[in-house]
């Protein structure tokens, strides 16, 4: 059976004995099943052997699973279980009865199984059998009947449920079960008999574990006696409807079983709980069913263990053993004779100190049912009842949980009662014994015991130790909170006992005294007196201090008294209890400063009502005087009453404030009434006002006083809103009640409110509690409604000093528009301090009583006034708070004070409900938007102390914090923002010069920015608002469209006109945003708003007079640069913005058409031109014409087409070079044909398509426009010929290089060889120009850095690397950009001449311009290398030098594209021209440094680090790129002497082997790079620097020195956590076994995966360098899954070693999942190639390849001797090791084998490069072993694994020779020079 958790002996799914009989017991129309459990018992040895063998007729495979059954294995016997299962359903019931003889064999073996589920199993078999044999089950029903019935009662819930059904399955109806039972009673008790003779040992046929047979055998009887008490139960019920005859058989067997097992006392002492359960539970039915069957002999024998059961520690078993011995009990009354009766009652005086051994729950219920049984002869009166309430007691220590204490409680009320009610028993006869005995048991128990326990329960169980509240906080807690006890408290302190105990203690109590009122009310009444003592006691000891947890616990209980028998209607409680108390003790109570004892009084006055009370008092009185009280024959006078409330506690609850002040204050108010409350609050408002001596028109009040008042007035309002004193106490809105209202009261608070510093301590929380709480709409106002305007107006006046004080323009500006007549604010006081302390004074007001100004919102500008001064206020601290860090330590001190006060504003301001400021009326609400508007605007432009960005963003949040005040919905939002974003505040939108006008330009732009960010560009510029306004607003709106979109166009032009602003620009900043809601709301207000903003700035531009140069047109697409270079404002933020729009195709060519018409209009009006118009319009035209245009294919380049973009637009272009080309005729060059030509240039762009390829003309314009193009440049050509004047006109050469442009562009195919000739030369002369710009500003920052002296500092030198930077004209490198662009296209259709792509004429041949390309070429890269030069040396210098000149590439992006593609283009002869040019030169640095200085630049350019890594890669460069010029020769060990030992020192040592660049790259700080951004330049710079060098390597002879050398110097010197860094770019989470998101992660690293593939077999870095940029993760990782390829391929130990140091398994199995997934195959597949195609050239030597087995197999023979050496690649090579066998020796010693086995796995470790190379090494080191060559002692190999010299190193006392790298690691890890052989020193 299986193993059952914990030693309950029923668990929820095994029923007890009395459910099962319930539930067998048949009902009307109800059937009732079986539960139950599966036992067996061991069968005799002739049943046995009759059974042992399977019958001849059952099926084979039947009889096979049957026999599988008694295997050992519950594996085995489930699988023949559920195979039996499935064959019984498939047969009939003929072929299932010949096995049930042998089933029930095997089922009662079965159910004894330690498994459940074989158990389980076995009932299923079960169940599945008898539904298929059905009647033939009968014959074998008694055999089977008996292990039935007790299977019902197995421990685990599963398994008796399966033998519950099978049983059902049998007989589905219950009376057919019951009748099944009865049928098989005898064999059942037979059964039943057996197994509890069963032992242990006798229980199993084969060797069973000890734990496990004694488990199962204890789990077995405890079955089985339940099983039992079941069966006795159902057959002898009282409903049973079988025969007497039945009945009487039960009887028998019943008798039979209990005599044969002694009463089954054996069972009683067994150590299993579940056992002795059982056995109270059969004992329990034997009692209830039979109990004739103890006679005297049984009862004599059973009496002692049954009373024994008191030492039952288990609580498992306290339920059956108090059924059995309650029972007991009262069947046989005269059994407690024959025991031994002290005994029994000490165990059950240990059983209750004990707390029952923790059945509390159990036992305590039936402990009076215990009392009622126990014989009174057998106890001994008060002696066993004093010990039995004390044991009882006792266990409450024990008792953690509150339901043990309920119960503990509940036997306590039960028993004392019984007690009281049943003392005749236990005492002598009369009445005078009764009494005794009661009051002596009352006394002892209940008074001594538990009330005094009660009352003293903190000290008692907590000495020294108090509770954490005071009685004060205490009680006042129960005052302020009357819905939660004061238990709550309490027992928070208590963490031994449960949460409750305390209140179910005083209940307890409570419902024994009203049992006693009941039962006799003497015992009550002595009660009384005694709590009338200790009360009296604990008032004297509390006043001392001494006992103050006592009063708590009095306290706590009179609230019990009330909630448990005075609202029950009980009288006792105030008659007899708390009436004479409080009579008796109110003298001392009011003599006594104890908030305690009067919070006991309140809380009498609150439970029983002050009329009760006050009648109690003066009863006490008169009787006290000798005579009968009126008010104790009938009801109270309501004189009376008064007098006696006004006499007795008037003047002395209003006392000068002490200690006990808040707990008077609080009586007095609970002893007002309903009925009198007007009288009785003037009397106190009198008494309260004659102590604080108010005088007229003076502050001279008593601070004490005025204390105590603000307290009553506190305590009022909460006593309003706290409790119900009649229907004009409840707090309702609108006017308060009139007798709340007193004049003396509105004297004091005027007077107190027009005071003067110094104030009062206690004058601001009088205030407050007059004017009402601060919780909106729950208040009570105690003064009229005119003295609370007095009042909040003069907190205004204060708060006004305080803003008329400040330091801030804006602030002080503020006071104006708040006031309208100019006060002195200051009341006379020109400190500072004091009106910070009247500022201080006014806030500590309104913080309680802010919302009293609800009543005054509808008509009065007092709100609004105070709302904005407190918003003005809240906000300075914001302004204070950034301008205090611009100041010195001196004014930061006189900052702090007044910036400490507004902060505390902020914190009030943003506690005052929104919906306060939102609910005012529409003129308050108005009023307060205008001061907040006029003090934001006034801020932004008149406060100059704060940067523009700073004082921005404070105006933003300003804004943003008034609209989340003010505003309600989307209209008052916008009509909020409208009278900030008023063009009134910036002006006109005319560029105005460098002033304050501009100034404040910027910062208007900068606030709107910033609003942007934070509302939305939606919010600021068209915001959506419904189309019914509410009335409050009136919305000033500049343009509506009729979709209610209220609009700033005007707005978005002025932010584009500013262009730049402090912390923004367009570029950067407003137009991402624009174009963001421009595709989002394109159709409808997002169209309407950009065409407003296209209008006003087209307007705009046409406007302005002058334009200049800068803003002609660029042939190229429209870029940044050529934006910044408009200098008129409108032009340049409309020609942005079209840029913009038309690029992200928000518009498209119905667009661009519509506005290329609207300005074809404008061009000309009336017939004549519009020159300004004429200005303006080539940048707009050269973008708005592209959308209307197609871009034309590769084939389509220069052939004429006759389809057209557009009519208009062909036509208009025509006029316009028609125009232009008359203007040509003219001698002299003039502005107007300039602003043609430039027009005309316009509309032919190009464009580029798609990284640094040619650009490509748009149009496909016609043959017609071709020819005027061409004579157009032969015009301009033949002009500037004739007049070389004209041709150095700076405007000139511009509009020629970019006419060059288009004519090569759009019409090269009409151009003649003279054509190009001129062409071709005006480019080398534009590009050759700027060559020696460049070269000259490199000659002079070598020149500033070579040539500084000590005294230049950084700033001198940084000046004159400006002055050089500035040699380079600006317009020389536009032409130089032009000039390649028409190289670039040139260049291109001579490829595509040359490949036969293009049908041309033979102008084009390359032979003809190869010398001029060449130039040119070289002239590209002279500026190449100039600017690389110029920032090497620079950089050599200081880092800031660098970035002078790298910031210089960034002015002209495209230009350097132009030149990095075709620095990639270039030849080698071009690039080896220019090399050695810069040679030549004899600057400071060189050609290689200036490559390095681009690839790393201090501001890199993609395309120019490409360009430069390209030219490194180069075989002209690559060679002298990496190691210095003149490194340190390696030491030559075959010339060292043998006894020199000065090269001991490793060749890697030297340090200096590479070039400082690749070496800072390669060497430098590892954790810099482990540490910086994945993203990082530094990153990307060393990723860079290794895949140059490993290409590098990778060029050089795999057993060349020179590579040798450098790996060996990486080995020493580079950290292998660039290994690290790669695979942070590499997602091994896709390389485990278990990824999260595997199939995202996979597809990633299929797309990077290939990369490292890609290098390993074409040997180089340039795919994932090319692809790198633009940079991202994706490329990033492409990159770094290339130099992992390579250095797996080039440096396989340097990454093996790295992969041994991985300590994290999962990233170790990722590593090593990657490499055999994406870089062994092509590694493998390279190595066997390599292996193969090598020549080893000797015949002792063969190596054979396997390569489906990656297996190598070396075949060494020499003479007599040879060995085979197989060489096998793992998957995952070369990160493990290969594996090296010796499969054939001949000759060879063991030794010597195993040494070469491991020779040659060292060559293979140690070898940075082919295995091939390996193998020839090792080859070799036998070759010099059998030449006699003797072999290095330390590694014992006579060619070294690394370097591959031999040993030559000789010691000179021994004589052997070493290895010097194996001499120098000995010598640097053993820490000595001595010989490792001999020890003599070396």
């Amino acid at each position: 059976m299986g193993k059952q958790k914990g030693d309950a002996a029923r668990s929820k799914a095994r029923p007890s004995s009395s459910s099962m009989a319930a539930s067998l017991l048949p009902t009307a129309g109800a059937s009732v099943g079986f539960g139950g459990y599966v036992g067996a018992t061991r069968l005799d040895t002739s049943a046995s052997n009759q059974q042992a063998g399977v019958p001849l007729d059952i099926d084979s495979e039947v009889a096979q699973h049957l026999r599988r059954l008694a295997r050992k294995d519950p594996t085995t016997k489930l699988k023949a279980l559920t195979s039996l299962s499935r064959l019984m359903q498939k047969k009939s019931p003929e072929e299932v009865s010949p096995i049930i003889p042998q089933w029930a064999f095997e089922y009662k073996k079965l159910l004894l199984d330690y498994n459940r589920e074989v158990r389980r199993a076995t009932h299923d078999t079960m169940a599945n059998l008898v539904t298929v044999v059905g009647r033939g089950l009968a014959p074998h029903l008694k055999s089977l009947m008996g292990p039935w019935w007790l299977s019902q009662f197995d421990p685990v819930n599963d398994v008796s449920q399966a033998a519950k059904q099978s049983l059902q399955a049998a007989f589905p109806a219950q009376e057919k079960r019951l009748d099944a039972l009865v049928l098989c009673t005898a064999e059942v008790f037979m059964y039943l008999d057996d197994v509890l003779k069963l032992t242990p040992k006798t229980m199993f046929d084969k060797e069973v574990a000890s734990d496990e047979a004694e488990e199962i055998h204890h789990q077995v009887i405890s079955s089985a006696l339940l099983s039992l008490a079941t069966l006795i139960d159902v057959l002898l019920s009282p409903e049973a409807k079988h025969s007497s005859k039945a009945k009487e058989k039960t009887i028998y067997c019943a008798q039979k079983l209990l005599v044969t097992h002694k009463c089954f006392i054996g069972f009683l002492k067994s150590a299993n709980p579940a056992t002795r359960s059982s056995t109270y539970t059969v004992l329990s039915s034997y009692i209830k069913n039979i109990p004739q069957v103890f006679d005297e002999e049984n009862i004599n024998n059973i009496s002692g263990s049954i009373f024994g059961a008191f030492q039952e520690k288990n609580p498992a078993c306290h339920s059956a053993m108090w059924d059995a011995v309650l029972q007991y009990l009262q069947k046989f009354p005269d059994s407690w004779t024959p025991i031994n009766q002290k005994n029994v009652l000490n165990q059950l005086s240990n059983f209750l100190k004990n707390g029952c051994f923790g059945s509390q729950q159990v036992s305590y219920p039936v402990l009076v049912l215990l009392l009622d049984f126990l014989p009174p002869k057998a106890i001994q009166g008060e002696k066993f009842f004093l010990n039995f309430f004390q044991n009882l007691w006792a266990g409450n220590s024990l008792s953690h949980s509150l339901n043990a204490w309920v119960a503990l409680l509940s036997a306590i009320r039960e028993c004392c009662l019984w007690l009281i009610k049943n003392a005749s028993r236990f005492c002598g006869d009369g009445a005078d014994a009764i009494n005794h005995f009661q009051y002596t048991i009352f006394e002892k128990i209940f008074l001594k015991l538990f009330w005094h326990d009660y009352l003293n329960f903190i000290n008692a169980n907590y000495p020294g130790r108090l509770i954490s509240r005071d009685s004060t906080e205490l009680v006042g807690s129960i005052k302020d909170n009357p819905d939660k006890n004061i238990i709550e408290v309490l027992d928070r302190n208590y963490p031994n006992y449960p949460m409750g105990f305390q209140e179910e203690w005083g209940k307890c109590i409570v419902e024994i005294l009203s049992g006693l009122y009941s039962l006799k009310i003497d015992l009550l009444v002595s009660f009384c007196a005694t709590f009338e003592e200790n009360c009296i006691y604990i008032f004297k000891q509390t006043a001392s201090n001494k006992s103050p947890g006592s009063l708590e616990r009095v306290n706590q209980f009179l609230l019990l008294v009330d909630e448990h028998a005075a609202q029950k209607g009980e009288s006792w409680p105030l008659d007899h209890l708390v009436g004479p108390m409080l009579a008796k003790s109110l003298p001392l109570i009011k003599s006594l400063d104890s908030p305690s004892t009067v919070y006991l009084v309140e809380a009498a006055v609150s439970i029983f009502g002050s009329r009760q009370i006050v009648q109690k008092l003066l009863s006490a009185d008169e009787h006290t005087c000798g005579h009968q009280s009126k008010a104790s024959s009938k009801e109270l006078d309501l004189d009376q009453f008064l007098r006696f409330f006004e006499e007795n506690f008037v003047a002395w609850c209003l006392q000068e404030s002490s200690y006990s002040t808040s707990a008077r204050l609080d009586l007095l108010l609970a002893l007002l009434d309903n009925e009198c409350l007007t009288q009785q609050w003037d009397v106190i408002i009198r008494h309260a006002a004659s102590f604080s001596h108010v005088e007229s028109g003076t502050h001279t009040q008593d601070s004490k006083h005025i204390a105590v008042l603000a307290l009553l007035l506190e305590k009022t309002n909460q006593t309003i809103k706290k409790r119900k004193l009649g229907v004009e106490l409840i707090s309702h809105p609108g006017p308060q009640p009139d007798y709340w209202h007193h004049q003396l009261l509105d004297a004091t608070a005027i007077t107190v409110a027009r005071s003067c510093p110094p104030f009062g301590s206690s004058d601001p929380r009088f205030l407050c509690a007059v004017l009402g709480d601060s919780i909106v709409g729950d208040r009570t106002i105690f003064v009229a409604r005119d003295t609370s305007f007095l009042i909040y107006n003069e907190l205004l006046r204060k708060l006004l000093s305080f803003i008329g004080d400040s330091s801030f323009i804006s602030v002080r500006d503020v006071r104006k528009l708040l006031i309208a007549e100019e006060c002195d604010f200051k009341h006379g006081f020109e400190s500072s301090e004091d009106v910070l302390a009247m500022a201080q004074f006014s806030l500590d007001v309104l913080e309680g009583s802010f919302f009293g100004l609800s009543i005054f919102t509808e008509e009065s500008e007092l709100v609004s006034s105070i709302l904005a001064a407190i918003l003005v206020i809240d906000f300075e601290s914001s302004l204070a708070a950034v301008f205090r860090e611009e100041q010195n330590d001196e004014s930061k001190q006189e900052l702090n004070a007044r910036l400490s006060f507004c902060q505390r504003v902020h914190a009030f301001r943003c506690k005052v409900e929104k919906q306060f400021c939102r609910s005012l009326s529409i003129n308050n609400k108005k009023r307060l938007e205008s001061v907040l508007v006029q003090f934001v605007m006034g801020s932004l432009f008149e406060e100059v102390m704060l940067e523009i960005d700073q004082i921005a963003l404070l105006c933003c949040v300003w804004i943003l914090e008034i609209l989340e005040i003010l505003s309600q919905d989307q209209a008052e939002e916008q009509y909020i923002l409208d009278q900030f974003l008023n063009e009134g505040n910036i002006g006109s939108l005319q560029i105005l010069p460098v002033n304050l006008q501009e100034l404040k330009n910027l910062k208007f732009i900068a606030l709107v920015e910033q609003l942007i960010n934070k509302l939305g560009f939606d919010r600021v510029f068209a915001a959506q608002i419904s189309p019914t306004l509410p009335q409050s607003v009136e919305l000033t709106v500049k343009v509506m469209s009729p979709e209610t979109h209220h609009q700033r166009a005007w707005l978005a032009a002025q932010m584009l006109c500013t262009w730049k602003w402090p912390g923004g620009s367009v570029l950067s900043s407003f137009f991402p945003q624009l174009t963001a809601y421009a595709e989002h709301d394109n159709n409808s207000s997002g169209g309407y708003l950009l065409d407003s903003i296209v209008d006003i700035l087209l307007d705009g531009a046409l406007s302005q007079e002058g334009i200049c140069e800068s803003s002609a047109c660029d042939v190229l697409a429209a870029s940044c640069e050529e934006f910044e270079s408009i200098s008129e404002p409108h032009l340049k933020a409309l020609v942005s913005l079209f840029n913009t729009l038309f690029e992200k195709n928000i518009w498209g060519a119905e667009k661009a058409a519509f506005y290329f018409k609207v300005l074809v209009d404008r061009l000309s009006i009336g017939g004549s031109v519009n020159l300004h118009c004429l200005k303006i319009l080539p940048p707009i035209i050269g973008i708005i014409i592209i959308p209307q245009c197609m871009f034309c294919d590769e084939s389509s380049v220069g052939v004429k087409s006759d389809s057209f973009d557009g009519i208009q637009l062909h036509n208009t272009v025509e006029d316009w070079l028609q125009k232009t080309l008359s203007l040509t005729s003219l001698t002299a060059w003039q502005t107007d044909m300039d602003d043609w030509l430039q027009l005309v240039i316009s509309c032919y762009p190009l464009k580029n398509v798609g990284g640094t390829r040619p650009l490509k003309p748009v149009r496909d314009i016609s043959s017609v426009e071709r020819a005027l193009l061409v004579e157009l440049f032969r015009k301009l050509r033949h002009m500037v010929s004739a007049s070389p004047a004209t041709k150095k006109l700076p405007m000139v050469q511009m509009s020629l290089s970019k006419l060059i442009v288009v004519l090569v562009g759009y019409c090269w195919n009409e151009l003649k060889e003279d054509d190009w000739e001129f062409l071709l030369y005006q480019c080398r002369l534009w590009i050759e120009a700027l060559v020696v710009m460049m070269e000259e500003m490199s000659e002079d920052v070598d020149d500033a850095i070579t040539n500084q002296s000590d005294s230049n500092n950084l700033e001198v030198i940084i000046e004159k690397l400006k002055q050089a930077v500035s040699l380079v004209k600006l317009s020389a490198t536009k032409y130089a950009r032009n000039a390649l662009v028409s190289f670039s296209i040139f260049c291109r259709l001579v490829k595509l001449h040359m490949t036969g792509d293009l049908d041309a004429s033979t102008t084009l041949k390359s032979d003809k311009w190869d010398l001029t390309m060449h130039r040119i070429y070289e002239g590209i890269l002279r500026i190449f290398f100039s600017t690389g030069v110029a920032e090497a040396i620079a950089s050599s210098y200081h880092y800031e030098a660098s970035l002078i000149i790298a910031s210089a590439r960034l002015v002209h992006p495209h230009f350097w594209e132009l030149v990095a593609s075709h620095v990639v283009d270039s030849s080698p002869h071009s690039r080896d021209r220019a090399v050695k040019s810069v040679e030549m030169w004899g600057l400071s640095k060189g050609p290689i440094s200036s490559l390095y200085a681009i690839l790393f630049s201090s501001k890199p350019v993609s395309c120019l680090q490409f360009a430069a890594y390209v030219m490194l890669s180069s075989d002209t460069v690559l060679h002298m790129a990496f190691v210095k010029e003149n490194p340190s020769p390696p030491v030559d060990e075959g010339t060292t002497d043998t006894h020199d030992n000065t090269h001991l020192t490793s060749s890697s040592e030297d340090n200096d082997l590479l070039r400082e660049e690749i070496s800072f790259m390669l060497i430098g700080s590892p954790r810099d790079i482990l540490d910086s951004d994945l993203m990082s330049e530094k990153r990307v710079n060393v990723f860079l620097a290794w895949s140059l060098f490993l290409s590098y390597l990778l060029s050089l002879p795999s057993s060349s020195p020179a590579r040798e050398r450098l790996v060996q110097h990486i080995k020493d010197f580079a950290h292998p956590a660039i290994l690290d860094c790669l695979f942070h770019h590499i997602p091994l989470e896709s390389c485990m076994p278990r990824g999260l998101k595997k199939k995202e992660l996979s597809a990633v690293l299929s797309s990077i995966g290939p990369a490292a593939a890609s290098a390993i077999t074409t040997g180089s870095a340039m795919s994932g360098v090319e692809l790198l940029w633009p940079l991202g993760p994706e490329t990033m990782a492409k990159l770094a899954c290339t130099v992992f390829g390579l250095m797996l391929c080039i440096l396989p130990a340097y990454v093996r070693e790295w992969f041994g140091n991985i300590r994290n398994r999962s990233t170790l199995n990722a590593v090593e999942s990657f490499t055999r997934v994406w870089c062994s195959p092509p590694l493998i597949t390279n190595e066997l190639s390599q292996i193969n195609k090598a020549n080893y050239s000797d015949e002792n030597f063969s190596v054979v390849v396997n390569k489906s087995a990656n297996e190598v197999v070396a075949t060494y023979k020499k003479d007599e001797t040879g060995m085979d050496l197989v060489i096998r690649l793992p998957d995952s090579y070369p990160l493990k090791l290969v594996i090296v066998n010796c499969t054939r020796s001949l000759g060879i010693s063991e030794a010597k084998q195993r040494k070469w086995e491991m020779s040659m796995m060292s060559f293979v470790q140690n070898q940075n490069g082919a295995l091939a190379e390996a193998i020839r090494i090792w080859k070799s080191n036998f070759d010099k072993e059998f030449e006699g060559v003797e072999e290095c002692p330390i590694c014992y190999s006579v060619v070294h694994t690394s370097d591959h010299n031999l040993p030559r190193l000789a010691c000179r006392t021994c004589k052997h020779k070493f290895h010097s790298a194996c001499l120098y690691k000995w010598f640097s890890t053993s820490h000595k020079s001595t010989c490792p052989l001999c020890q003599s020193p070396f």
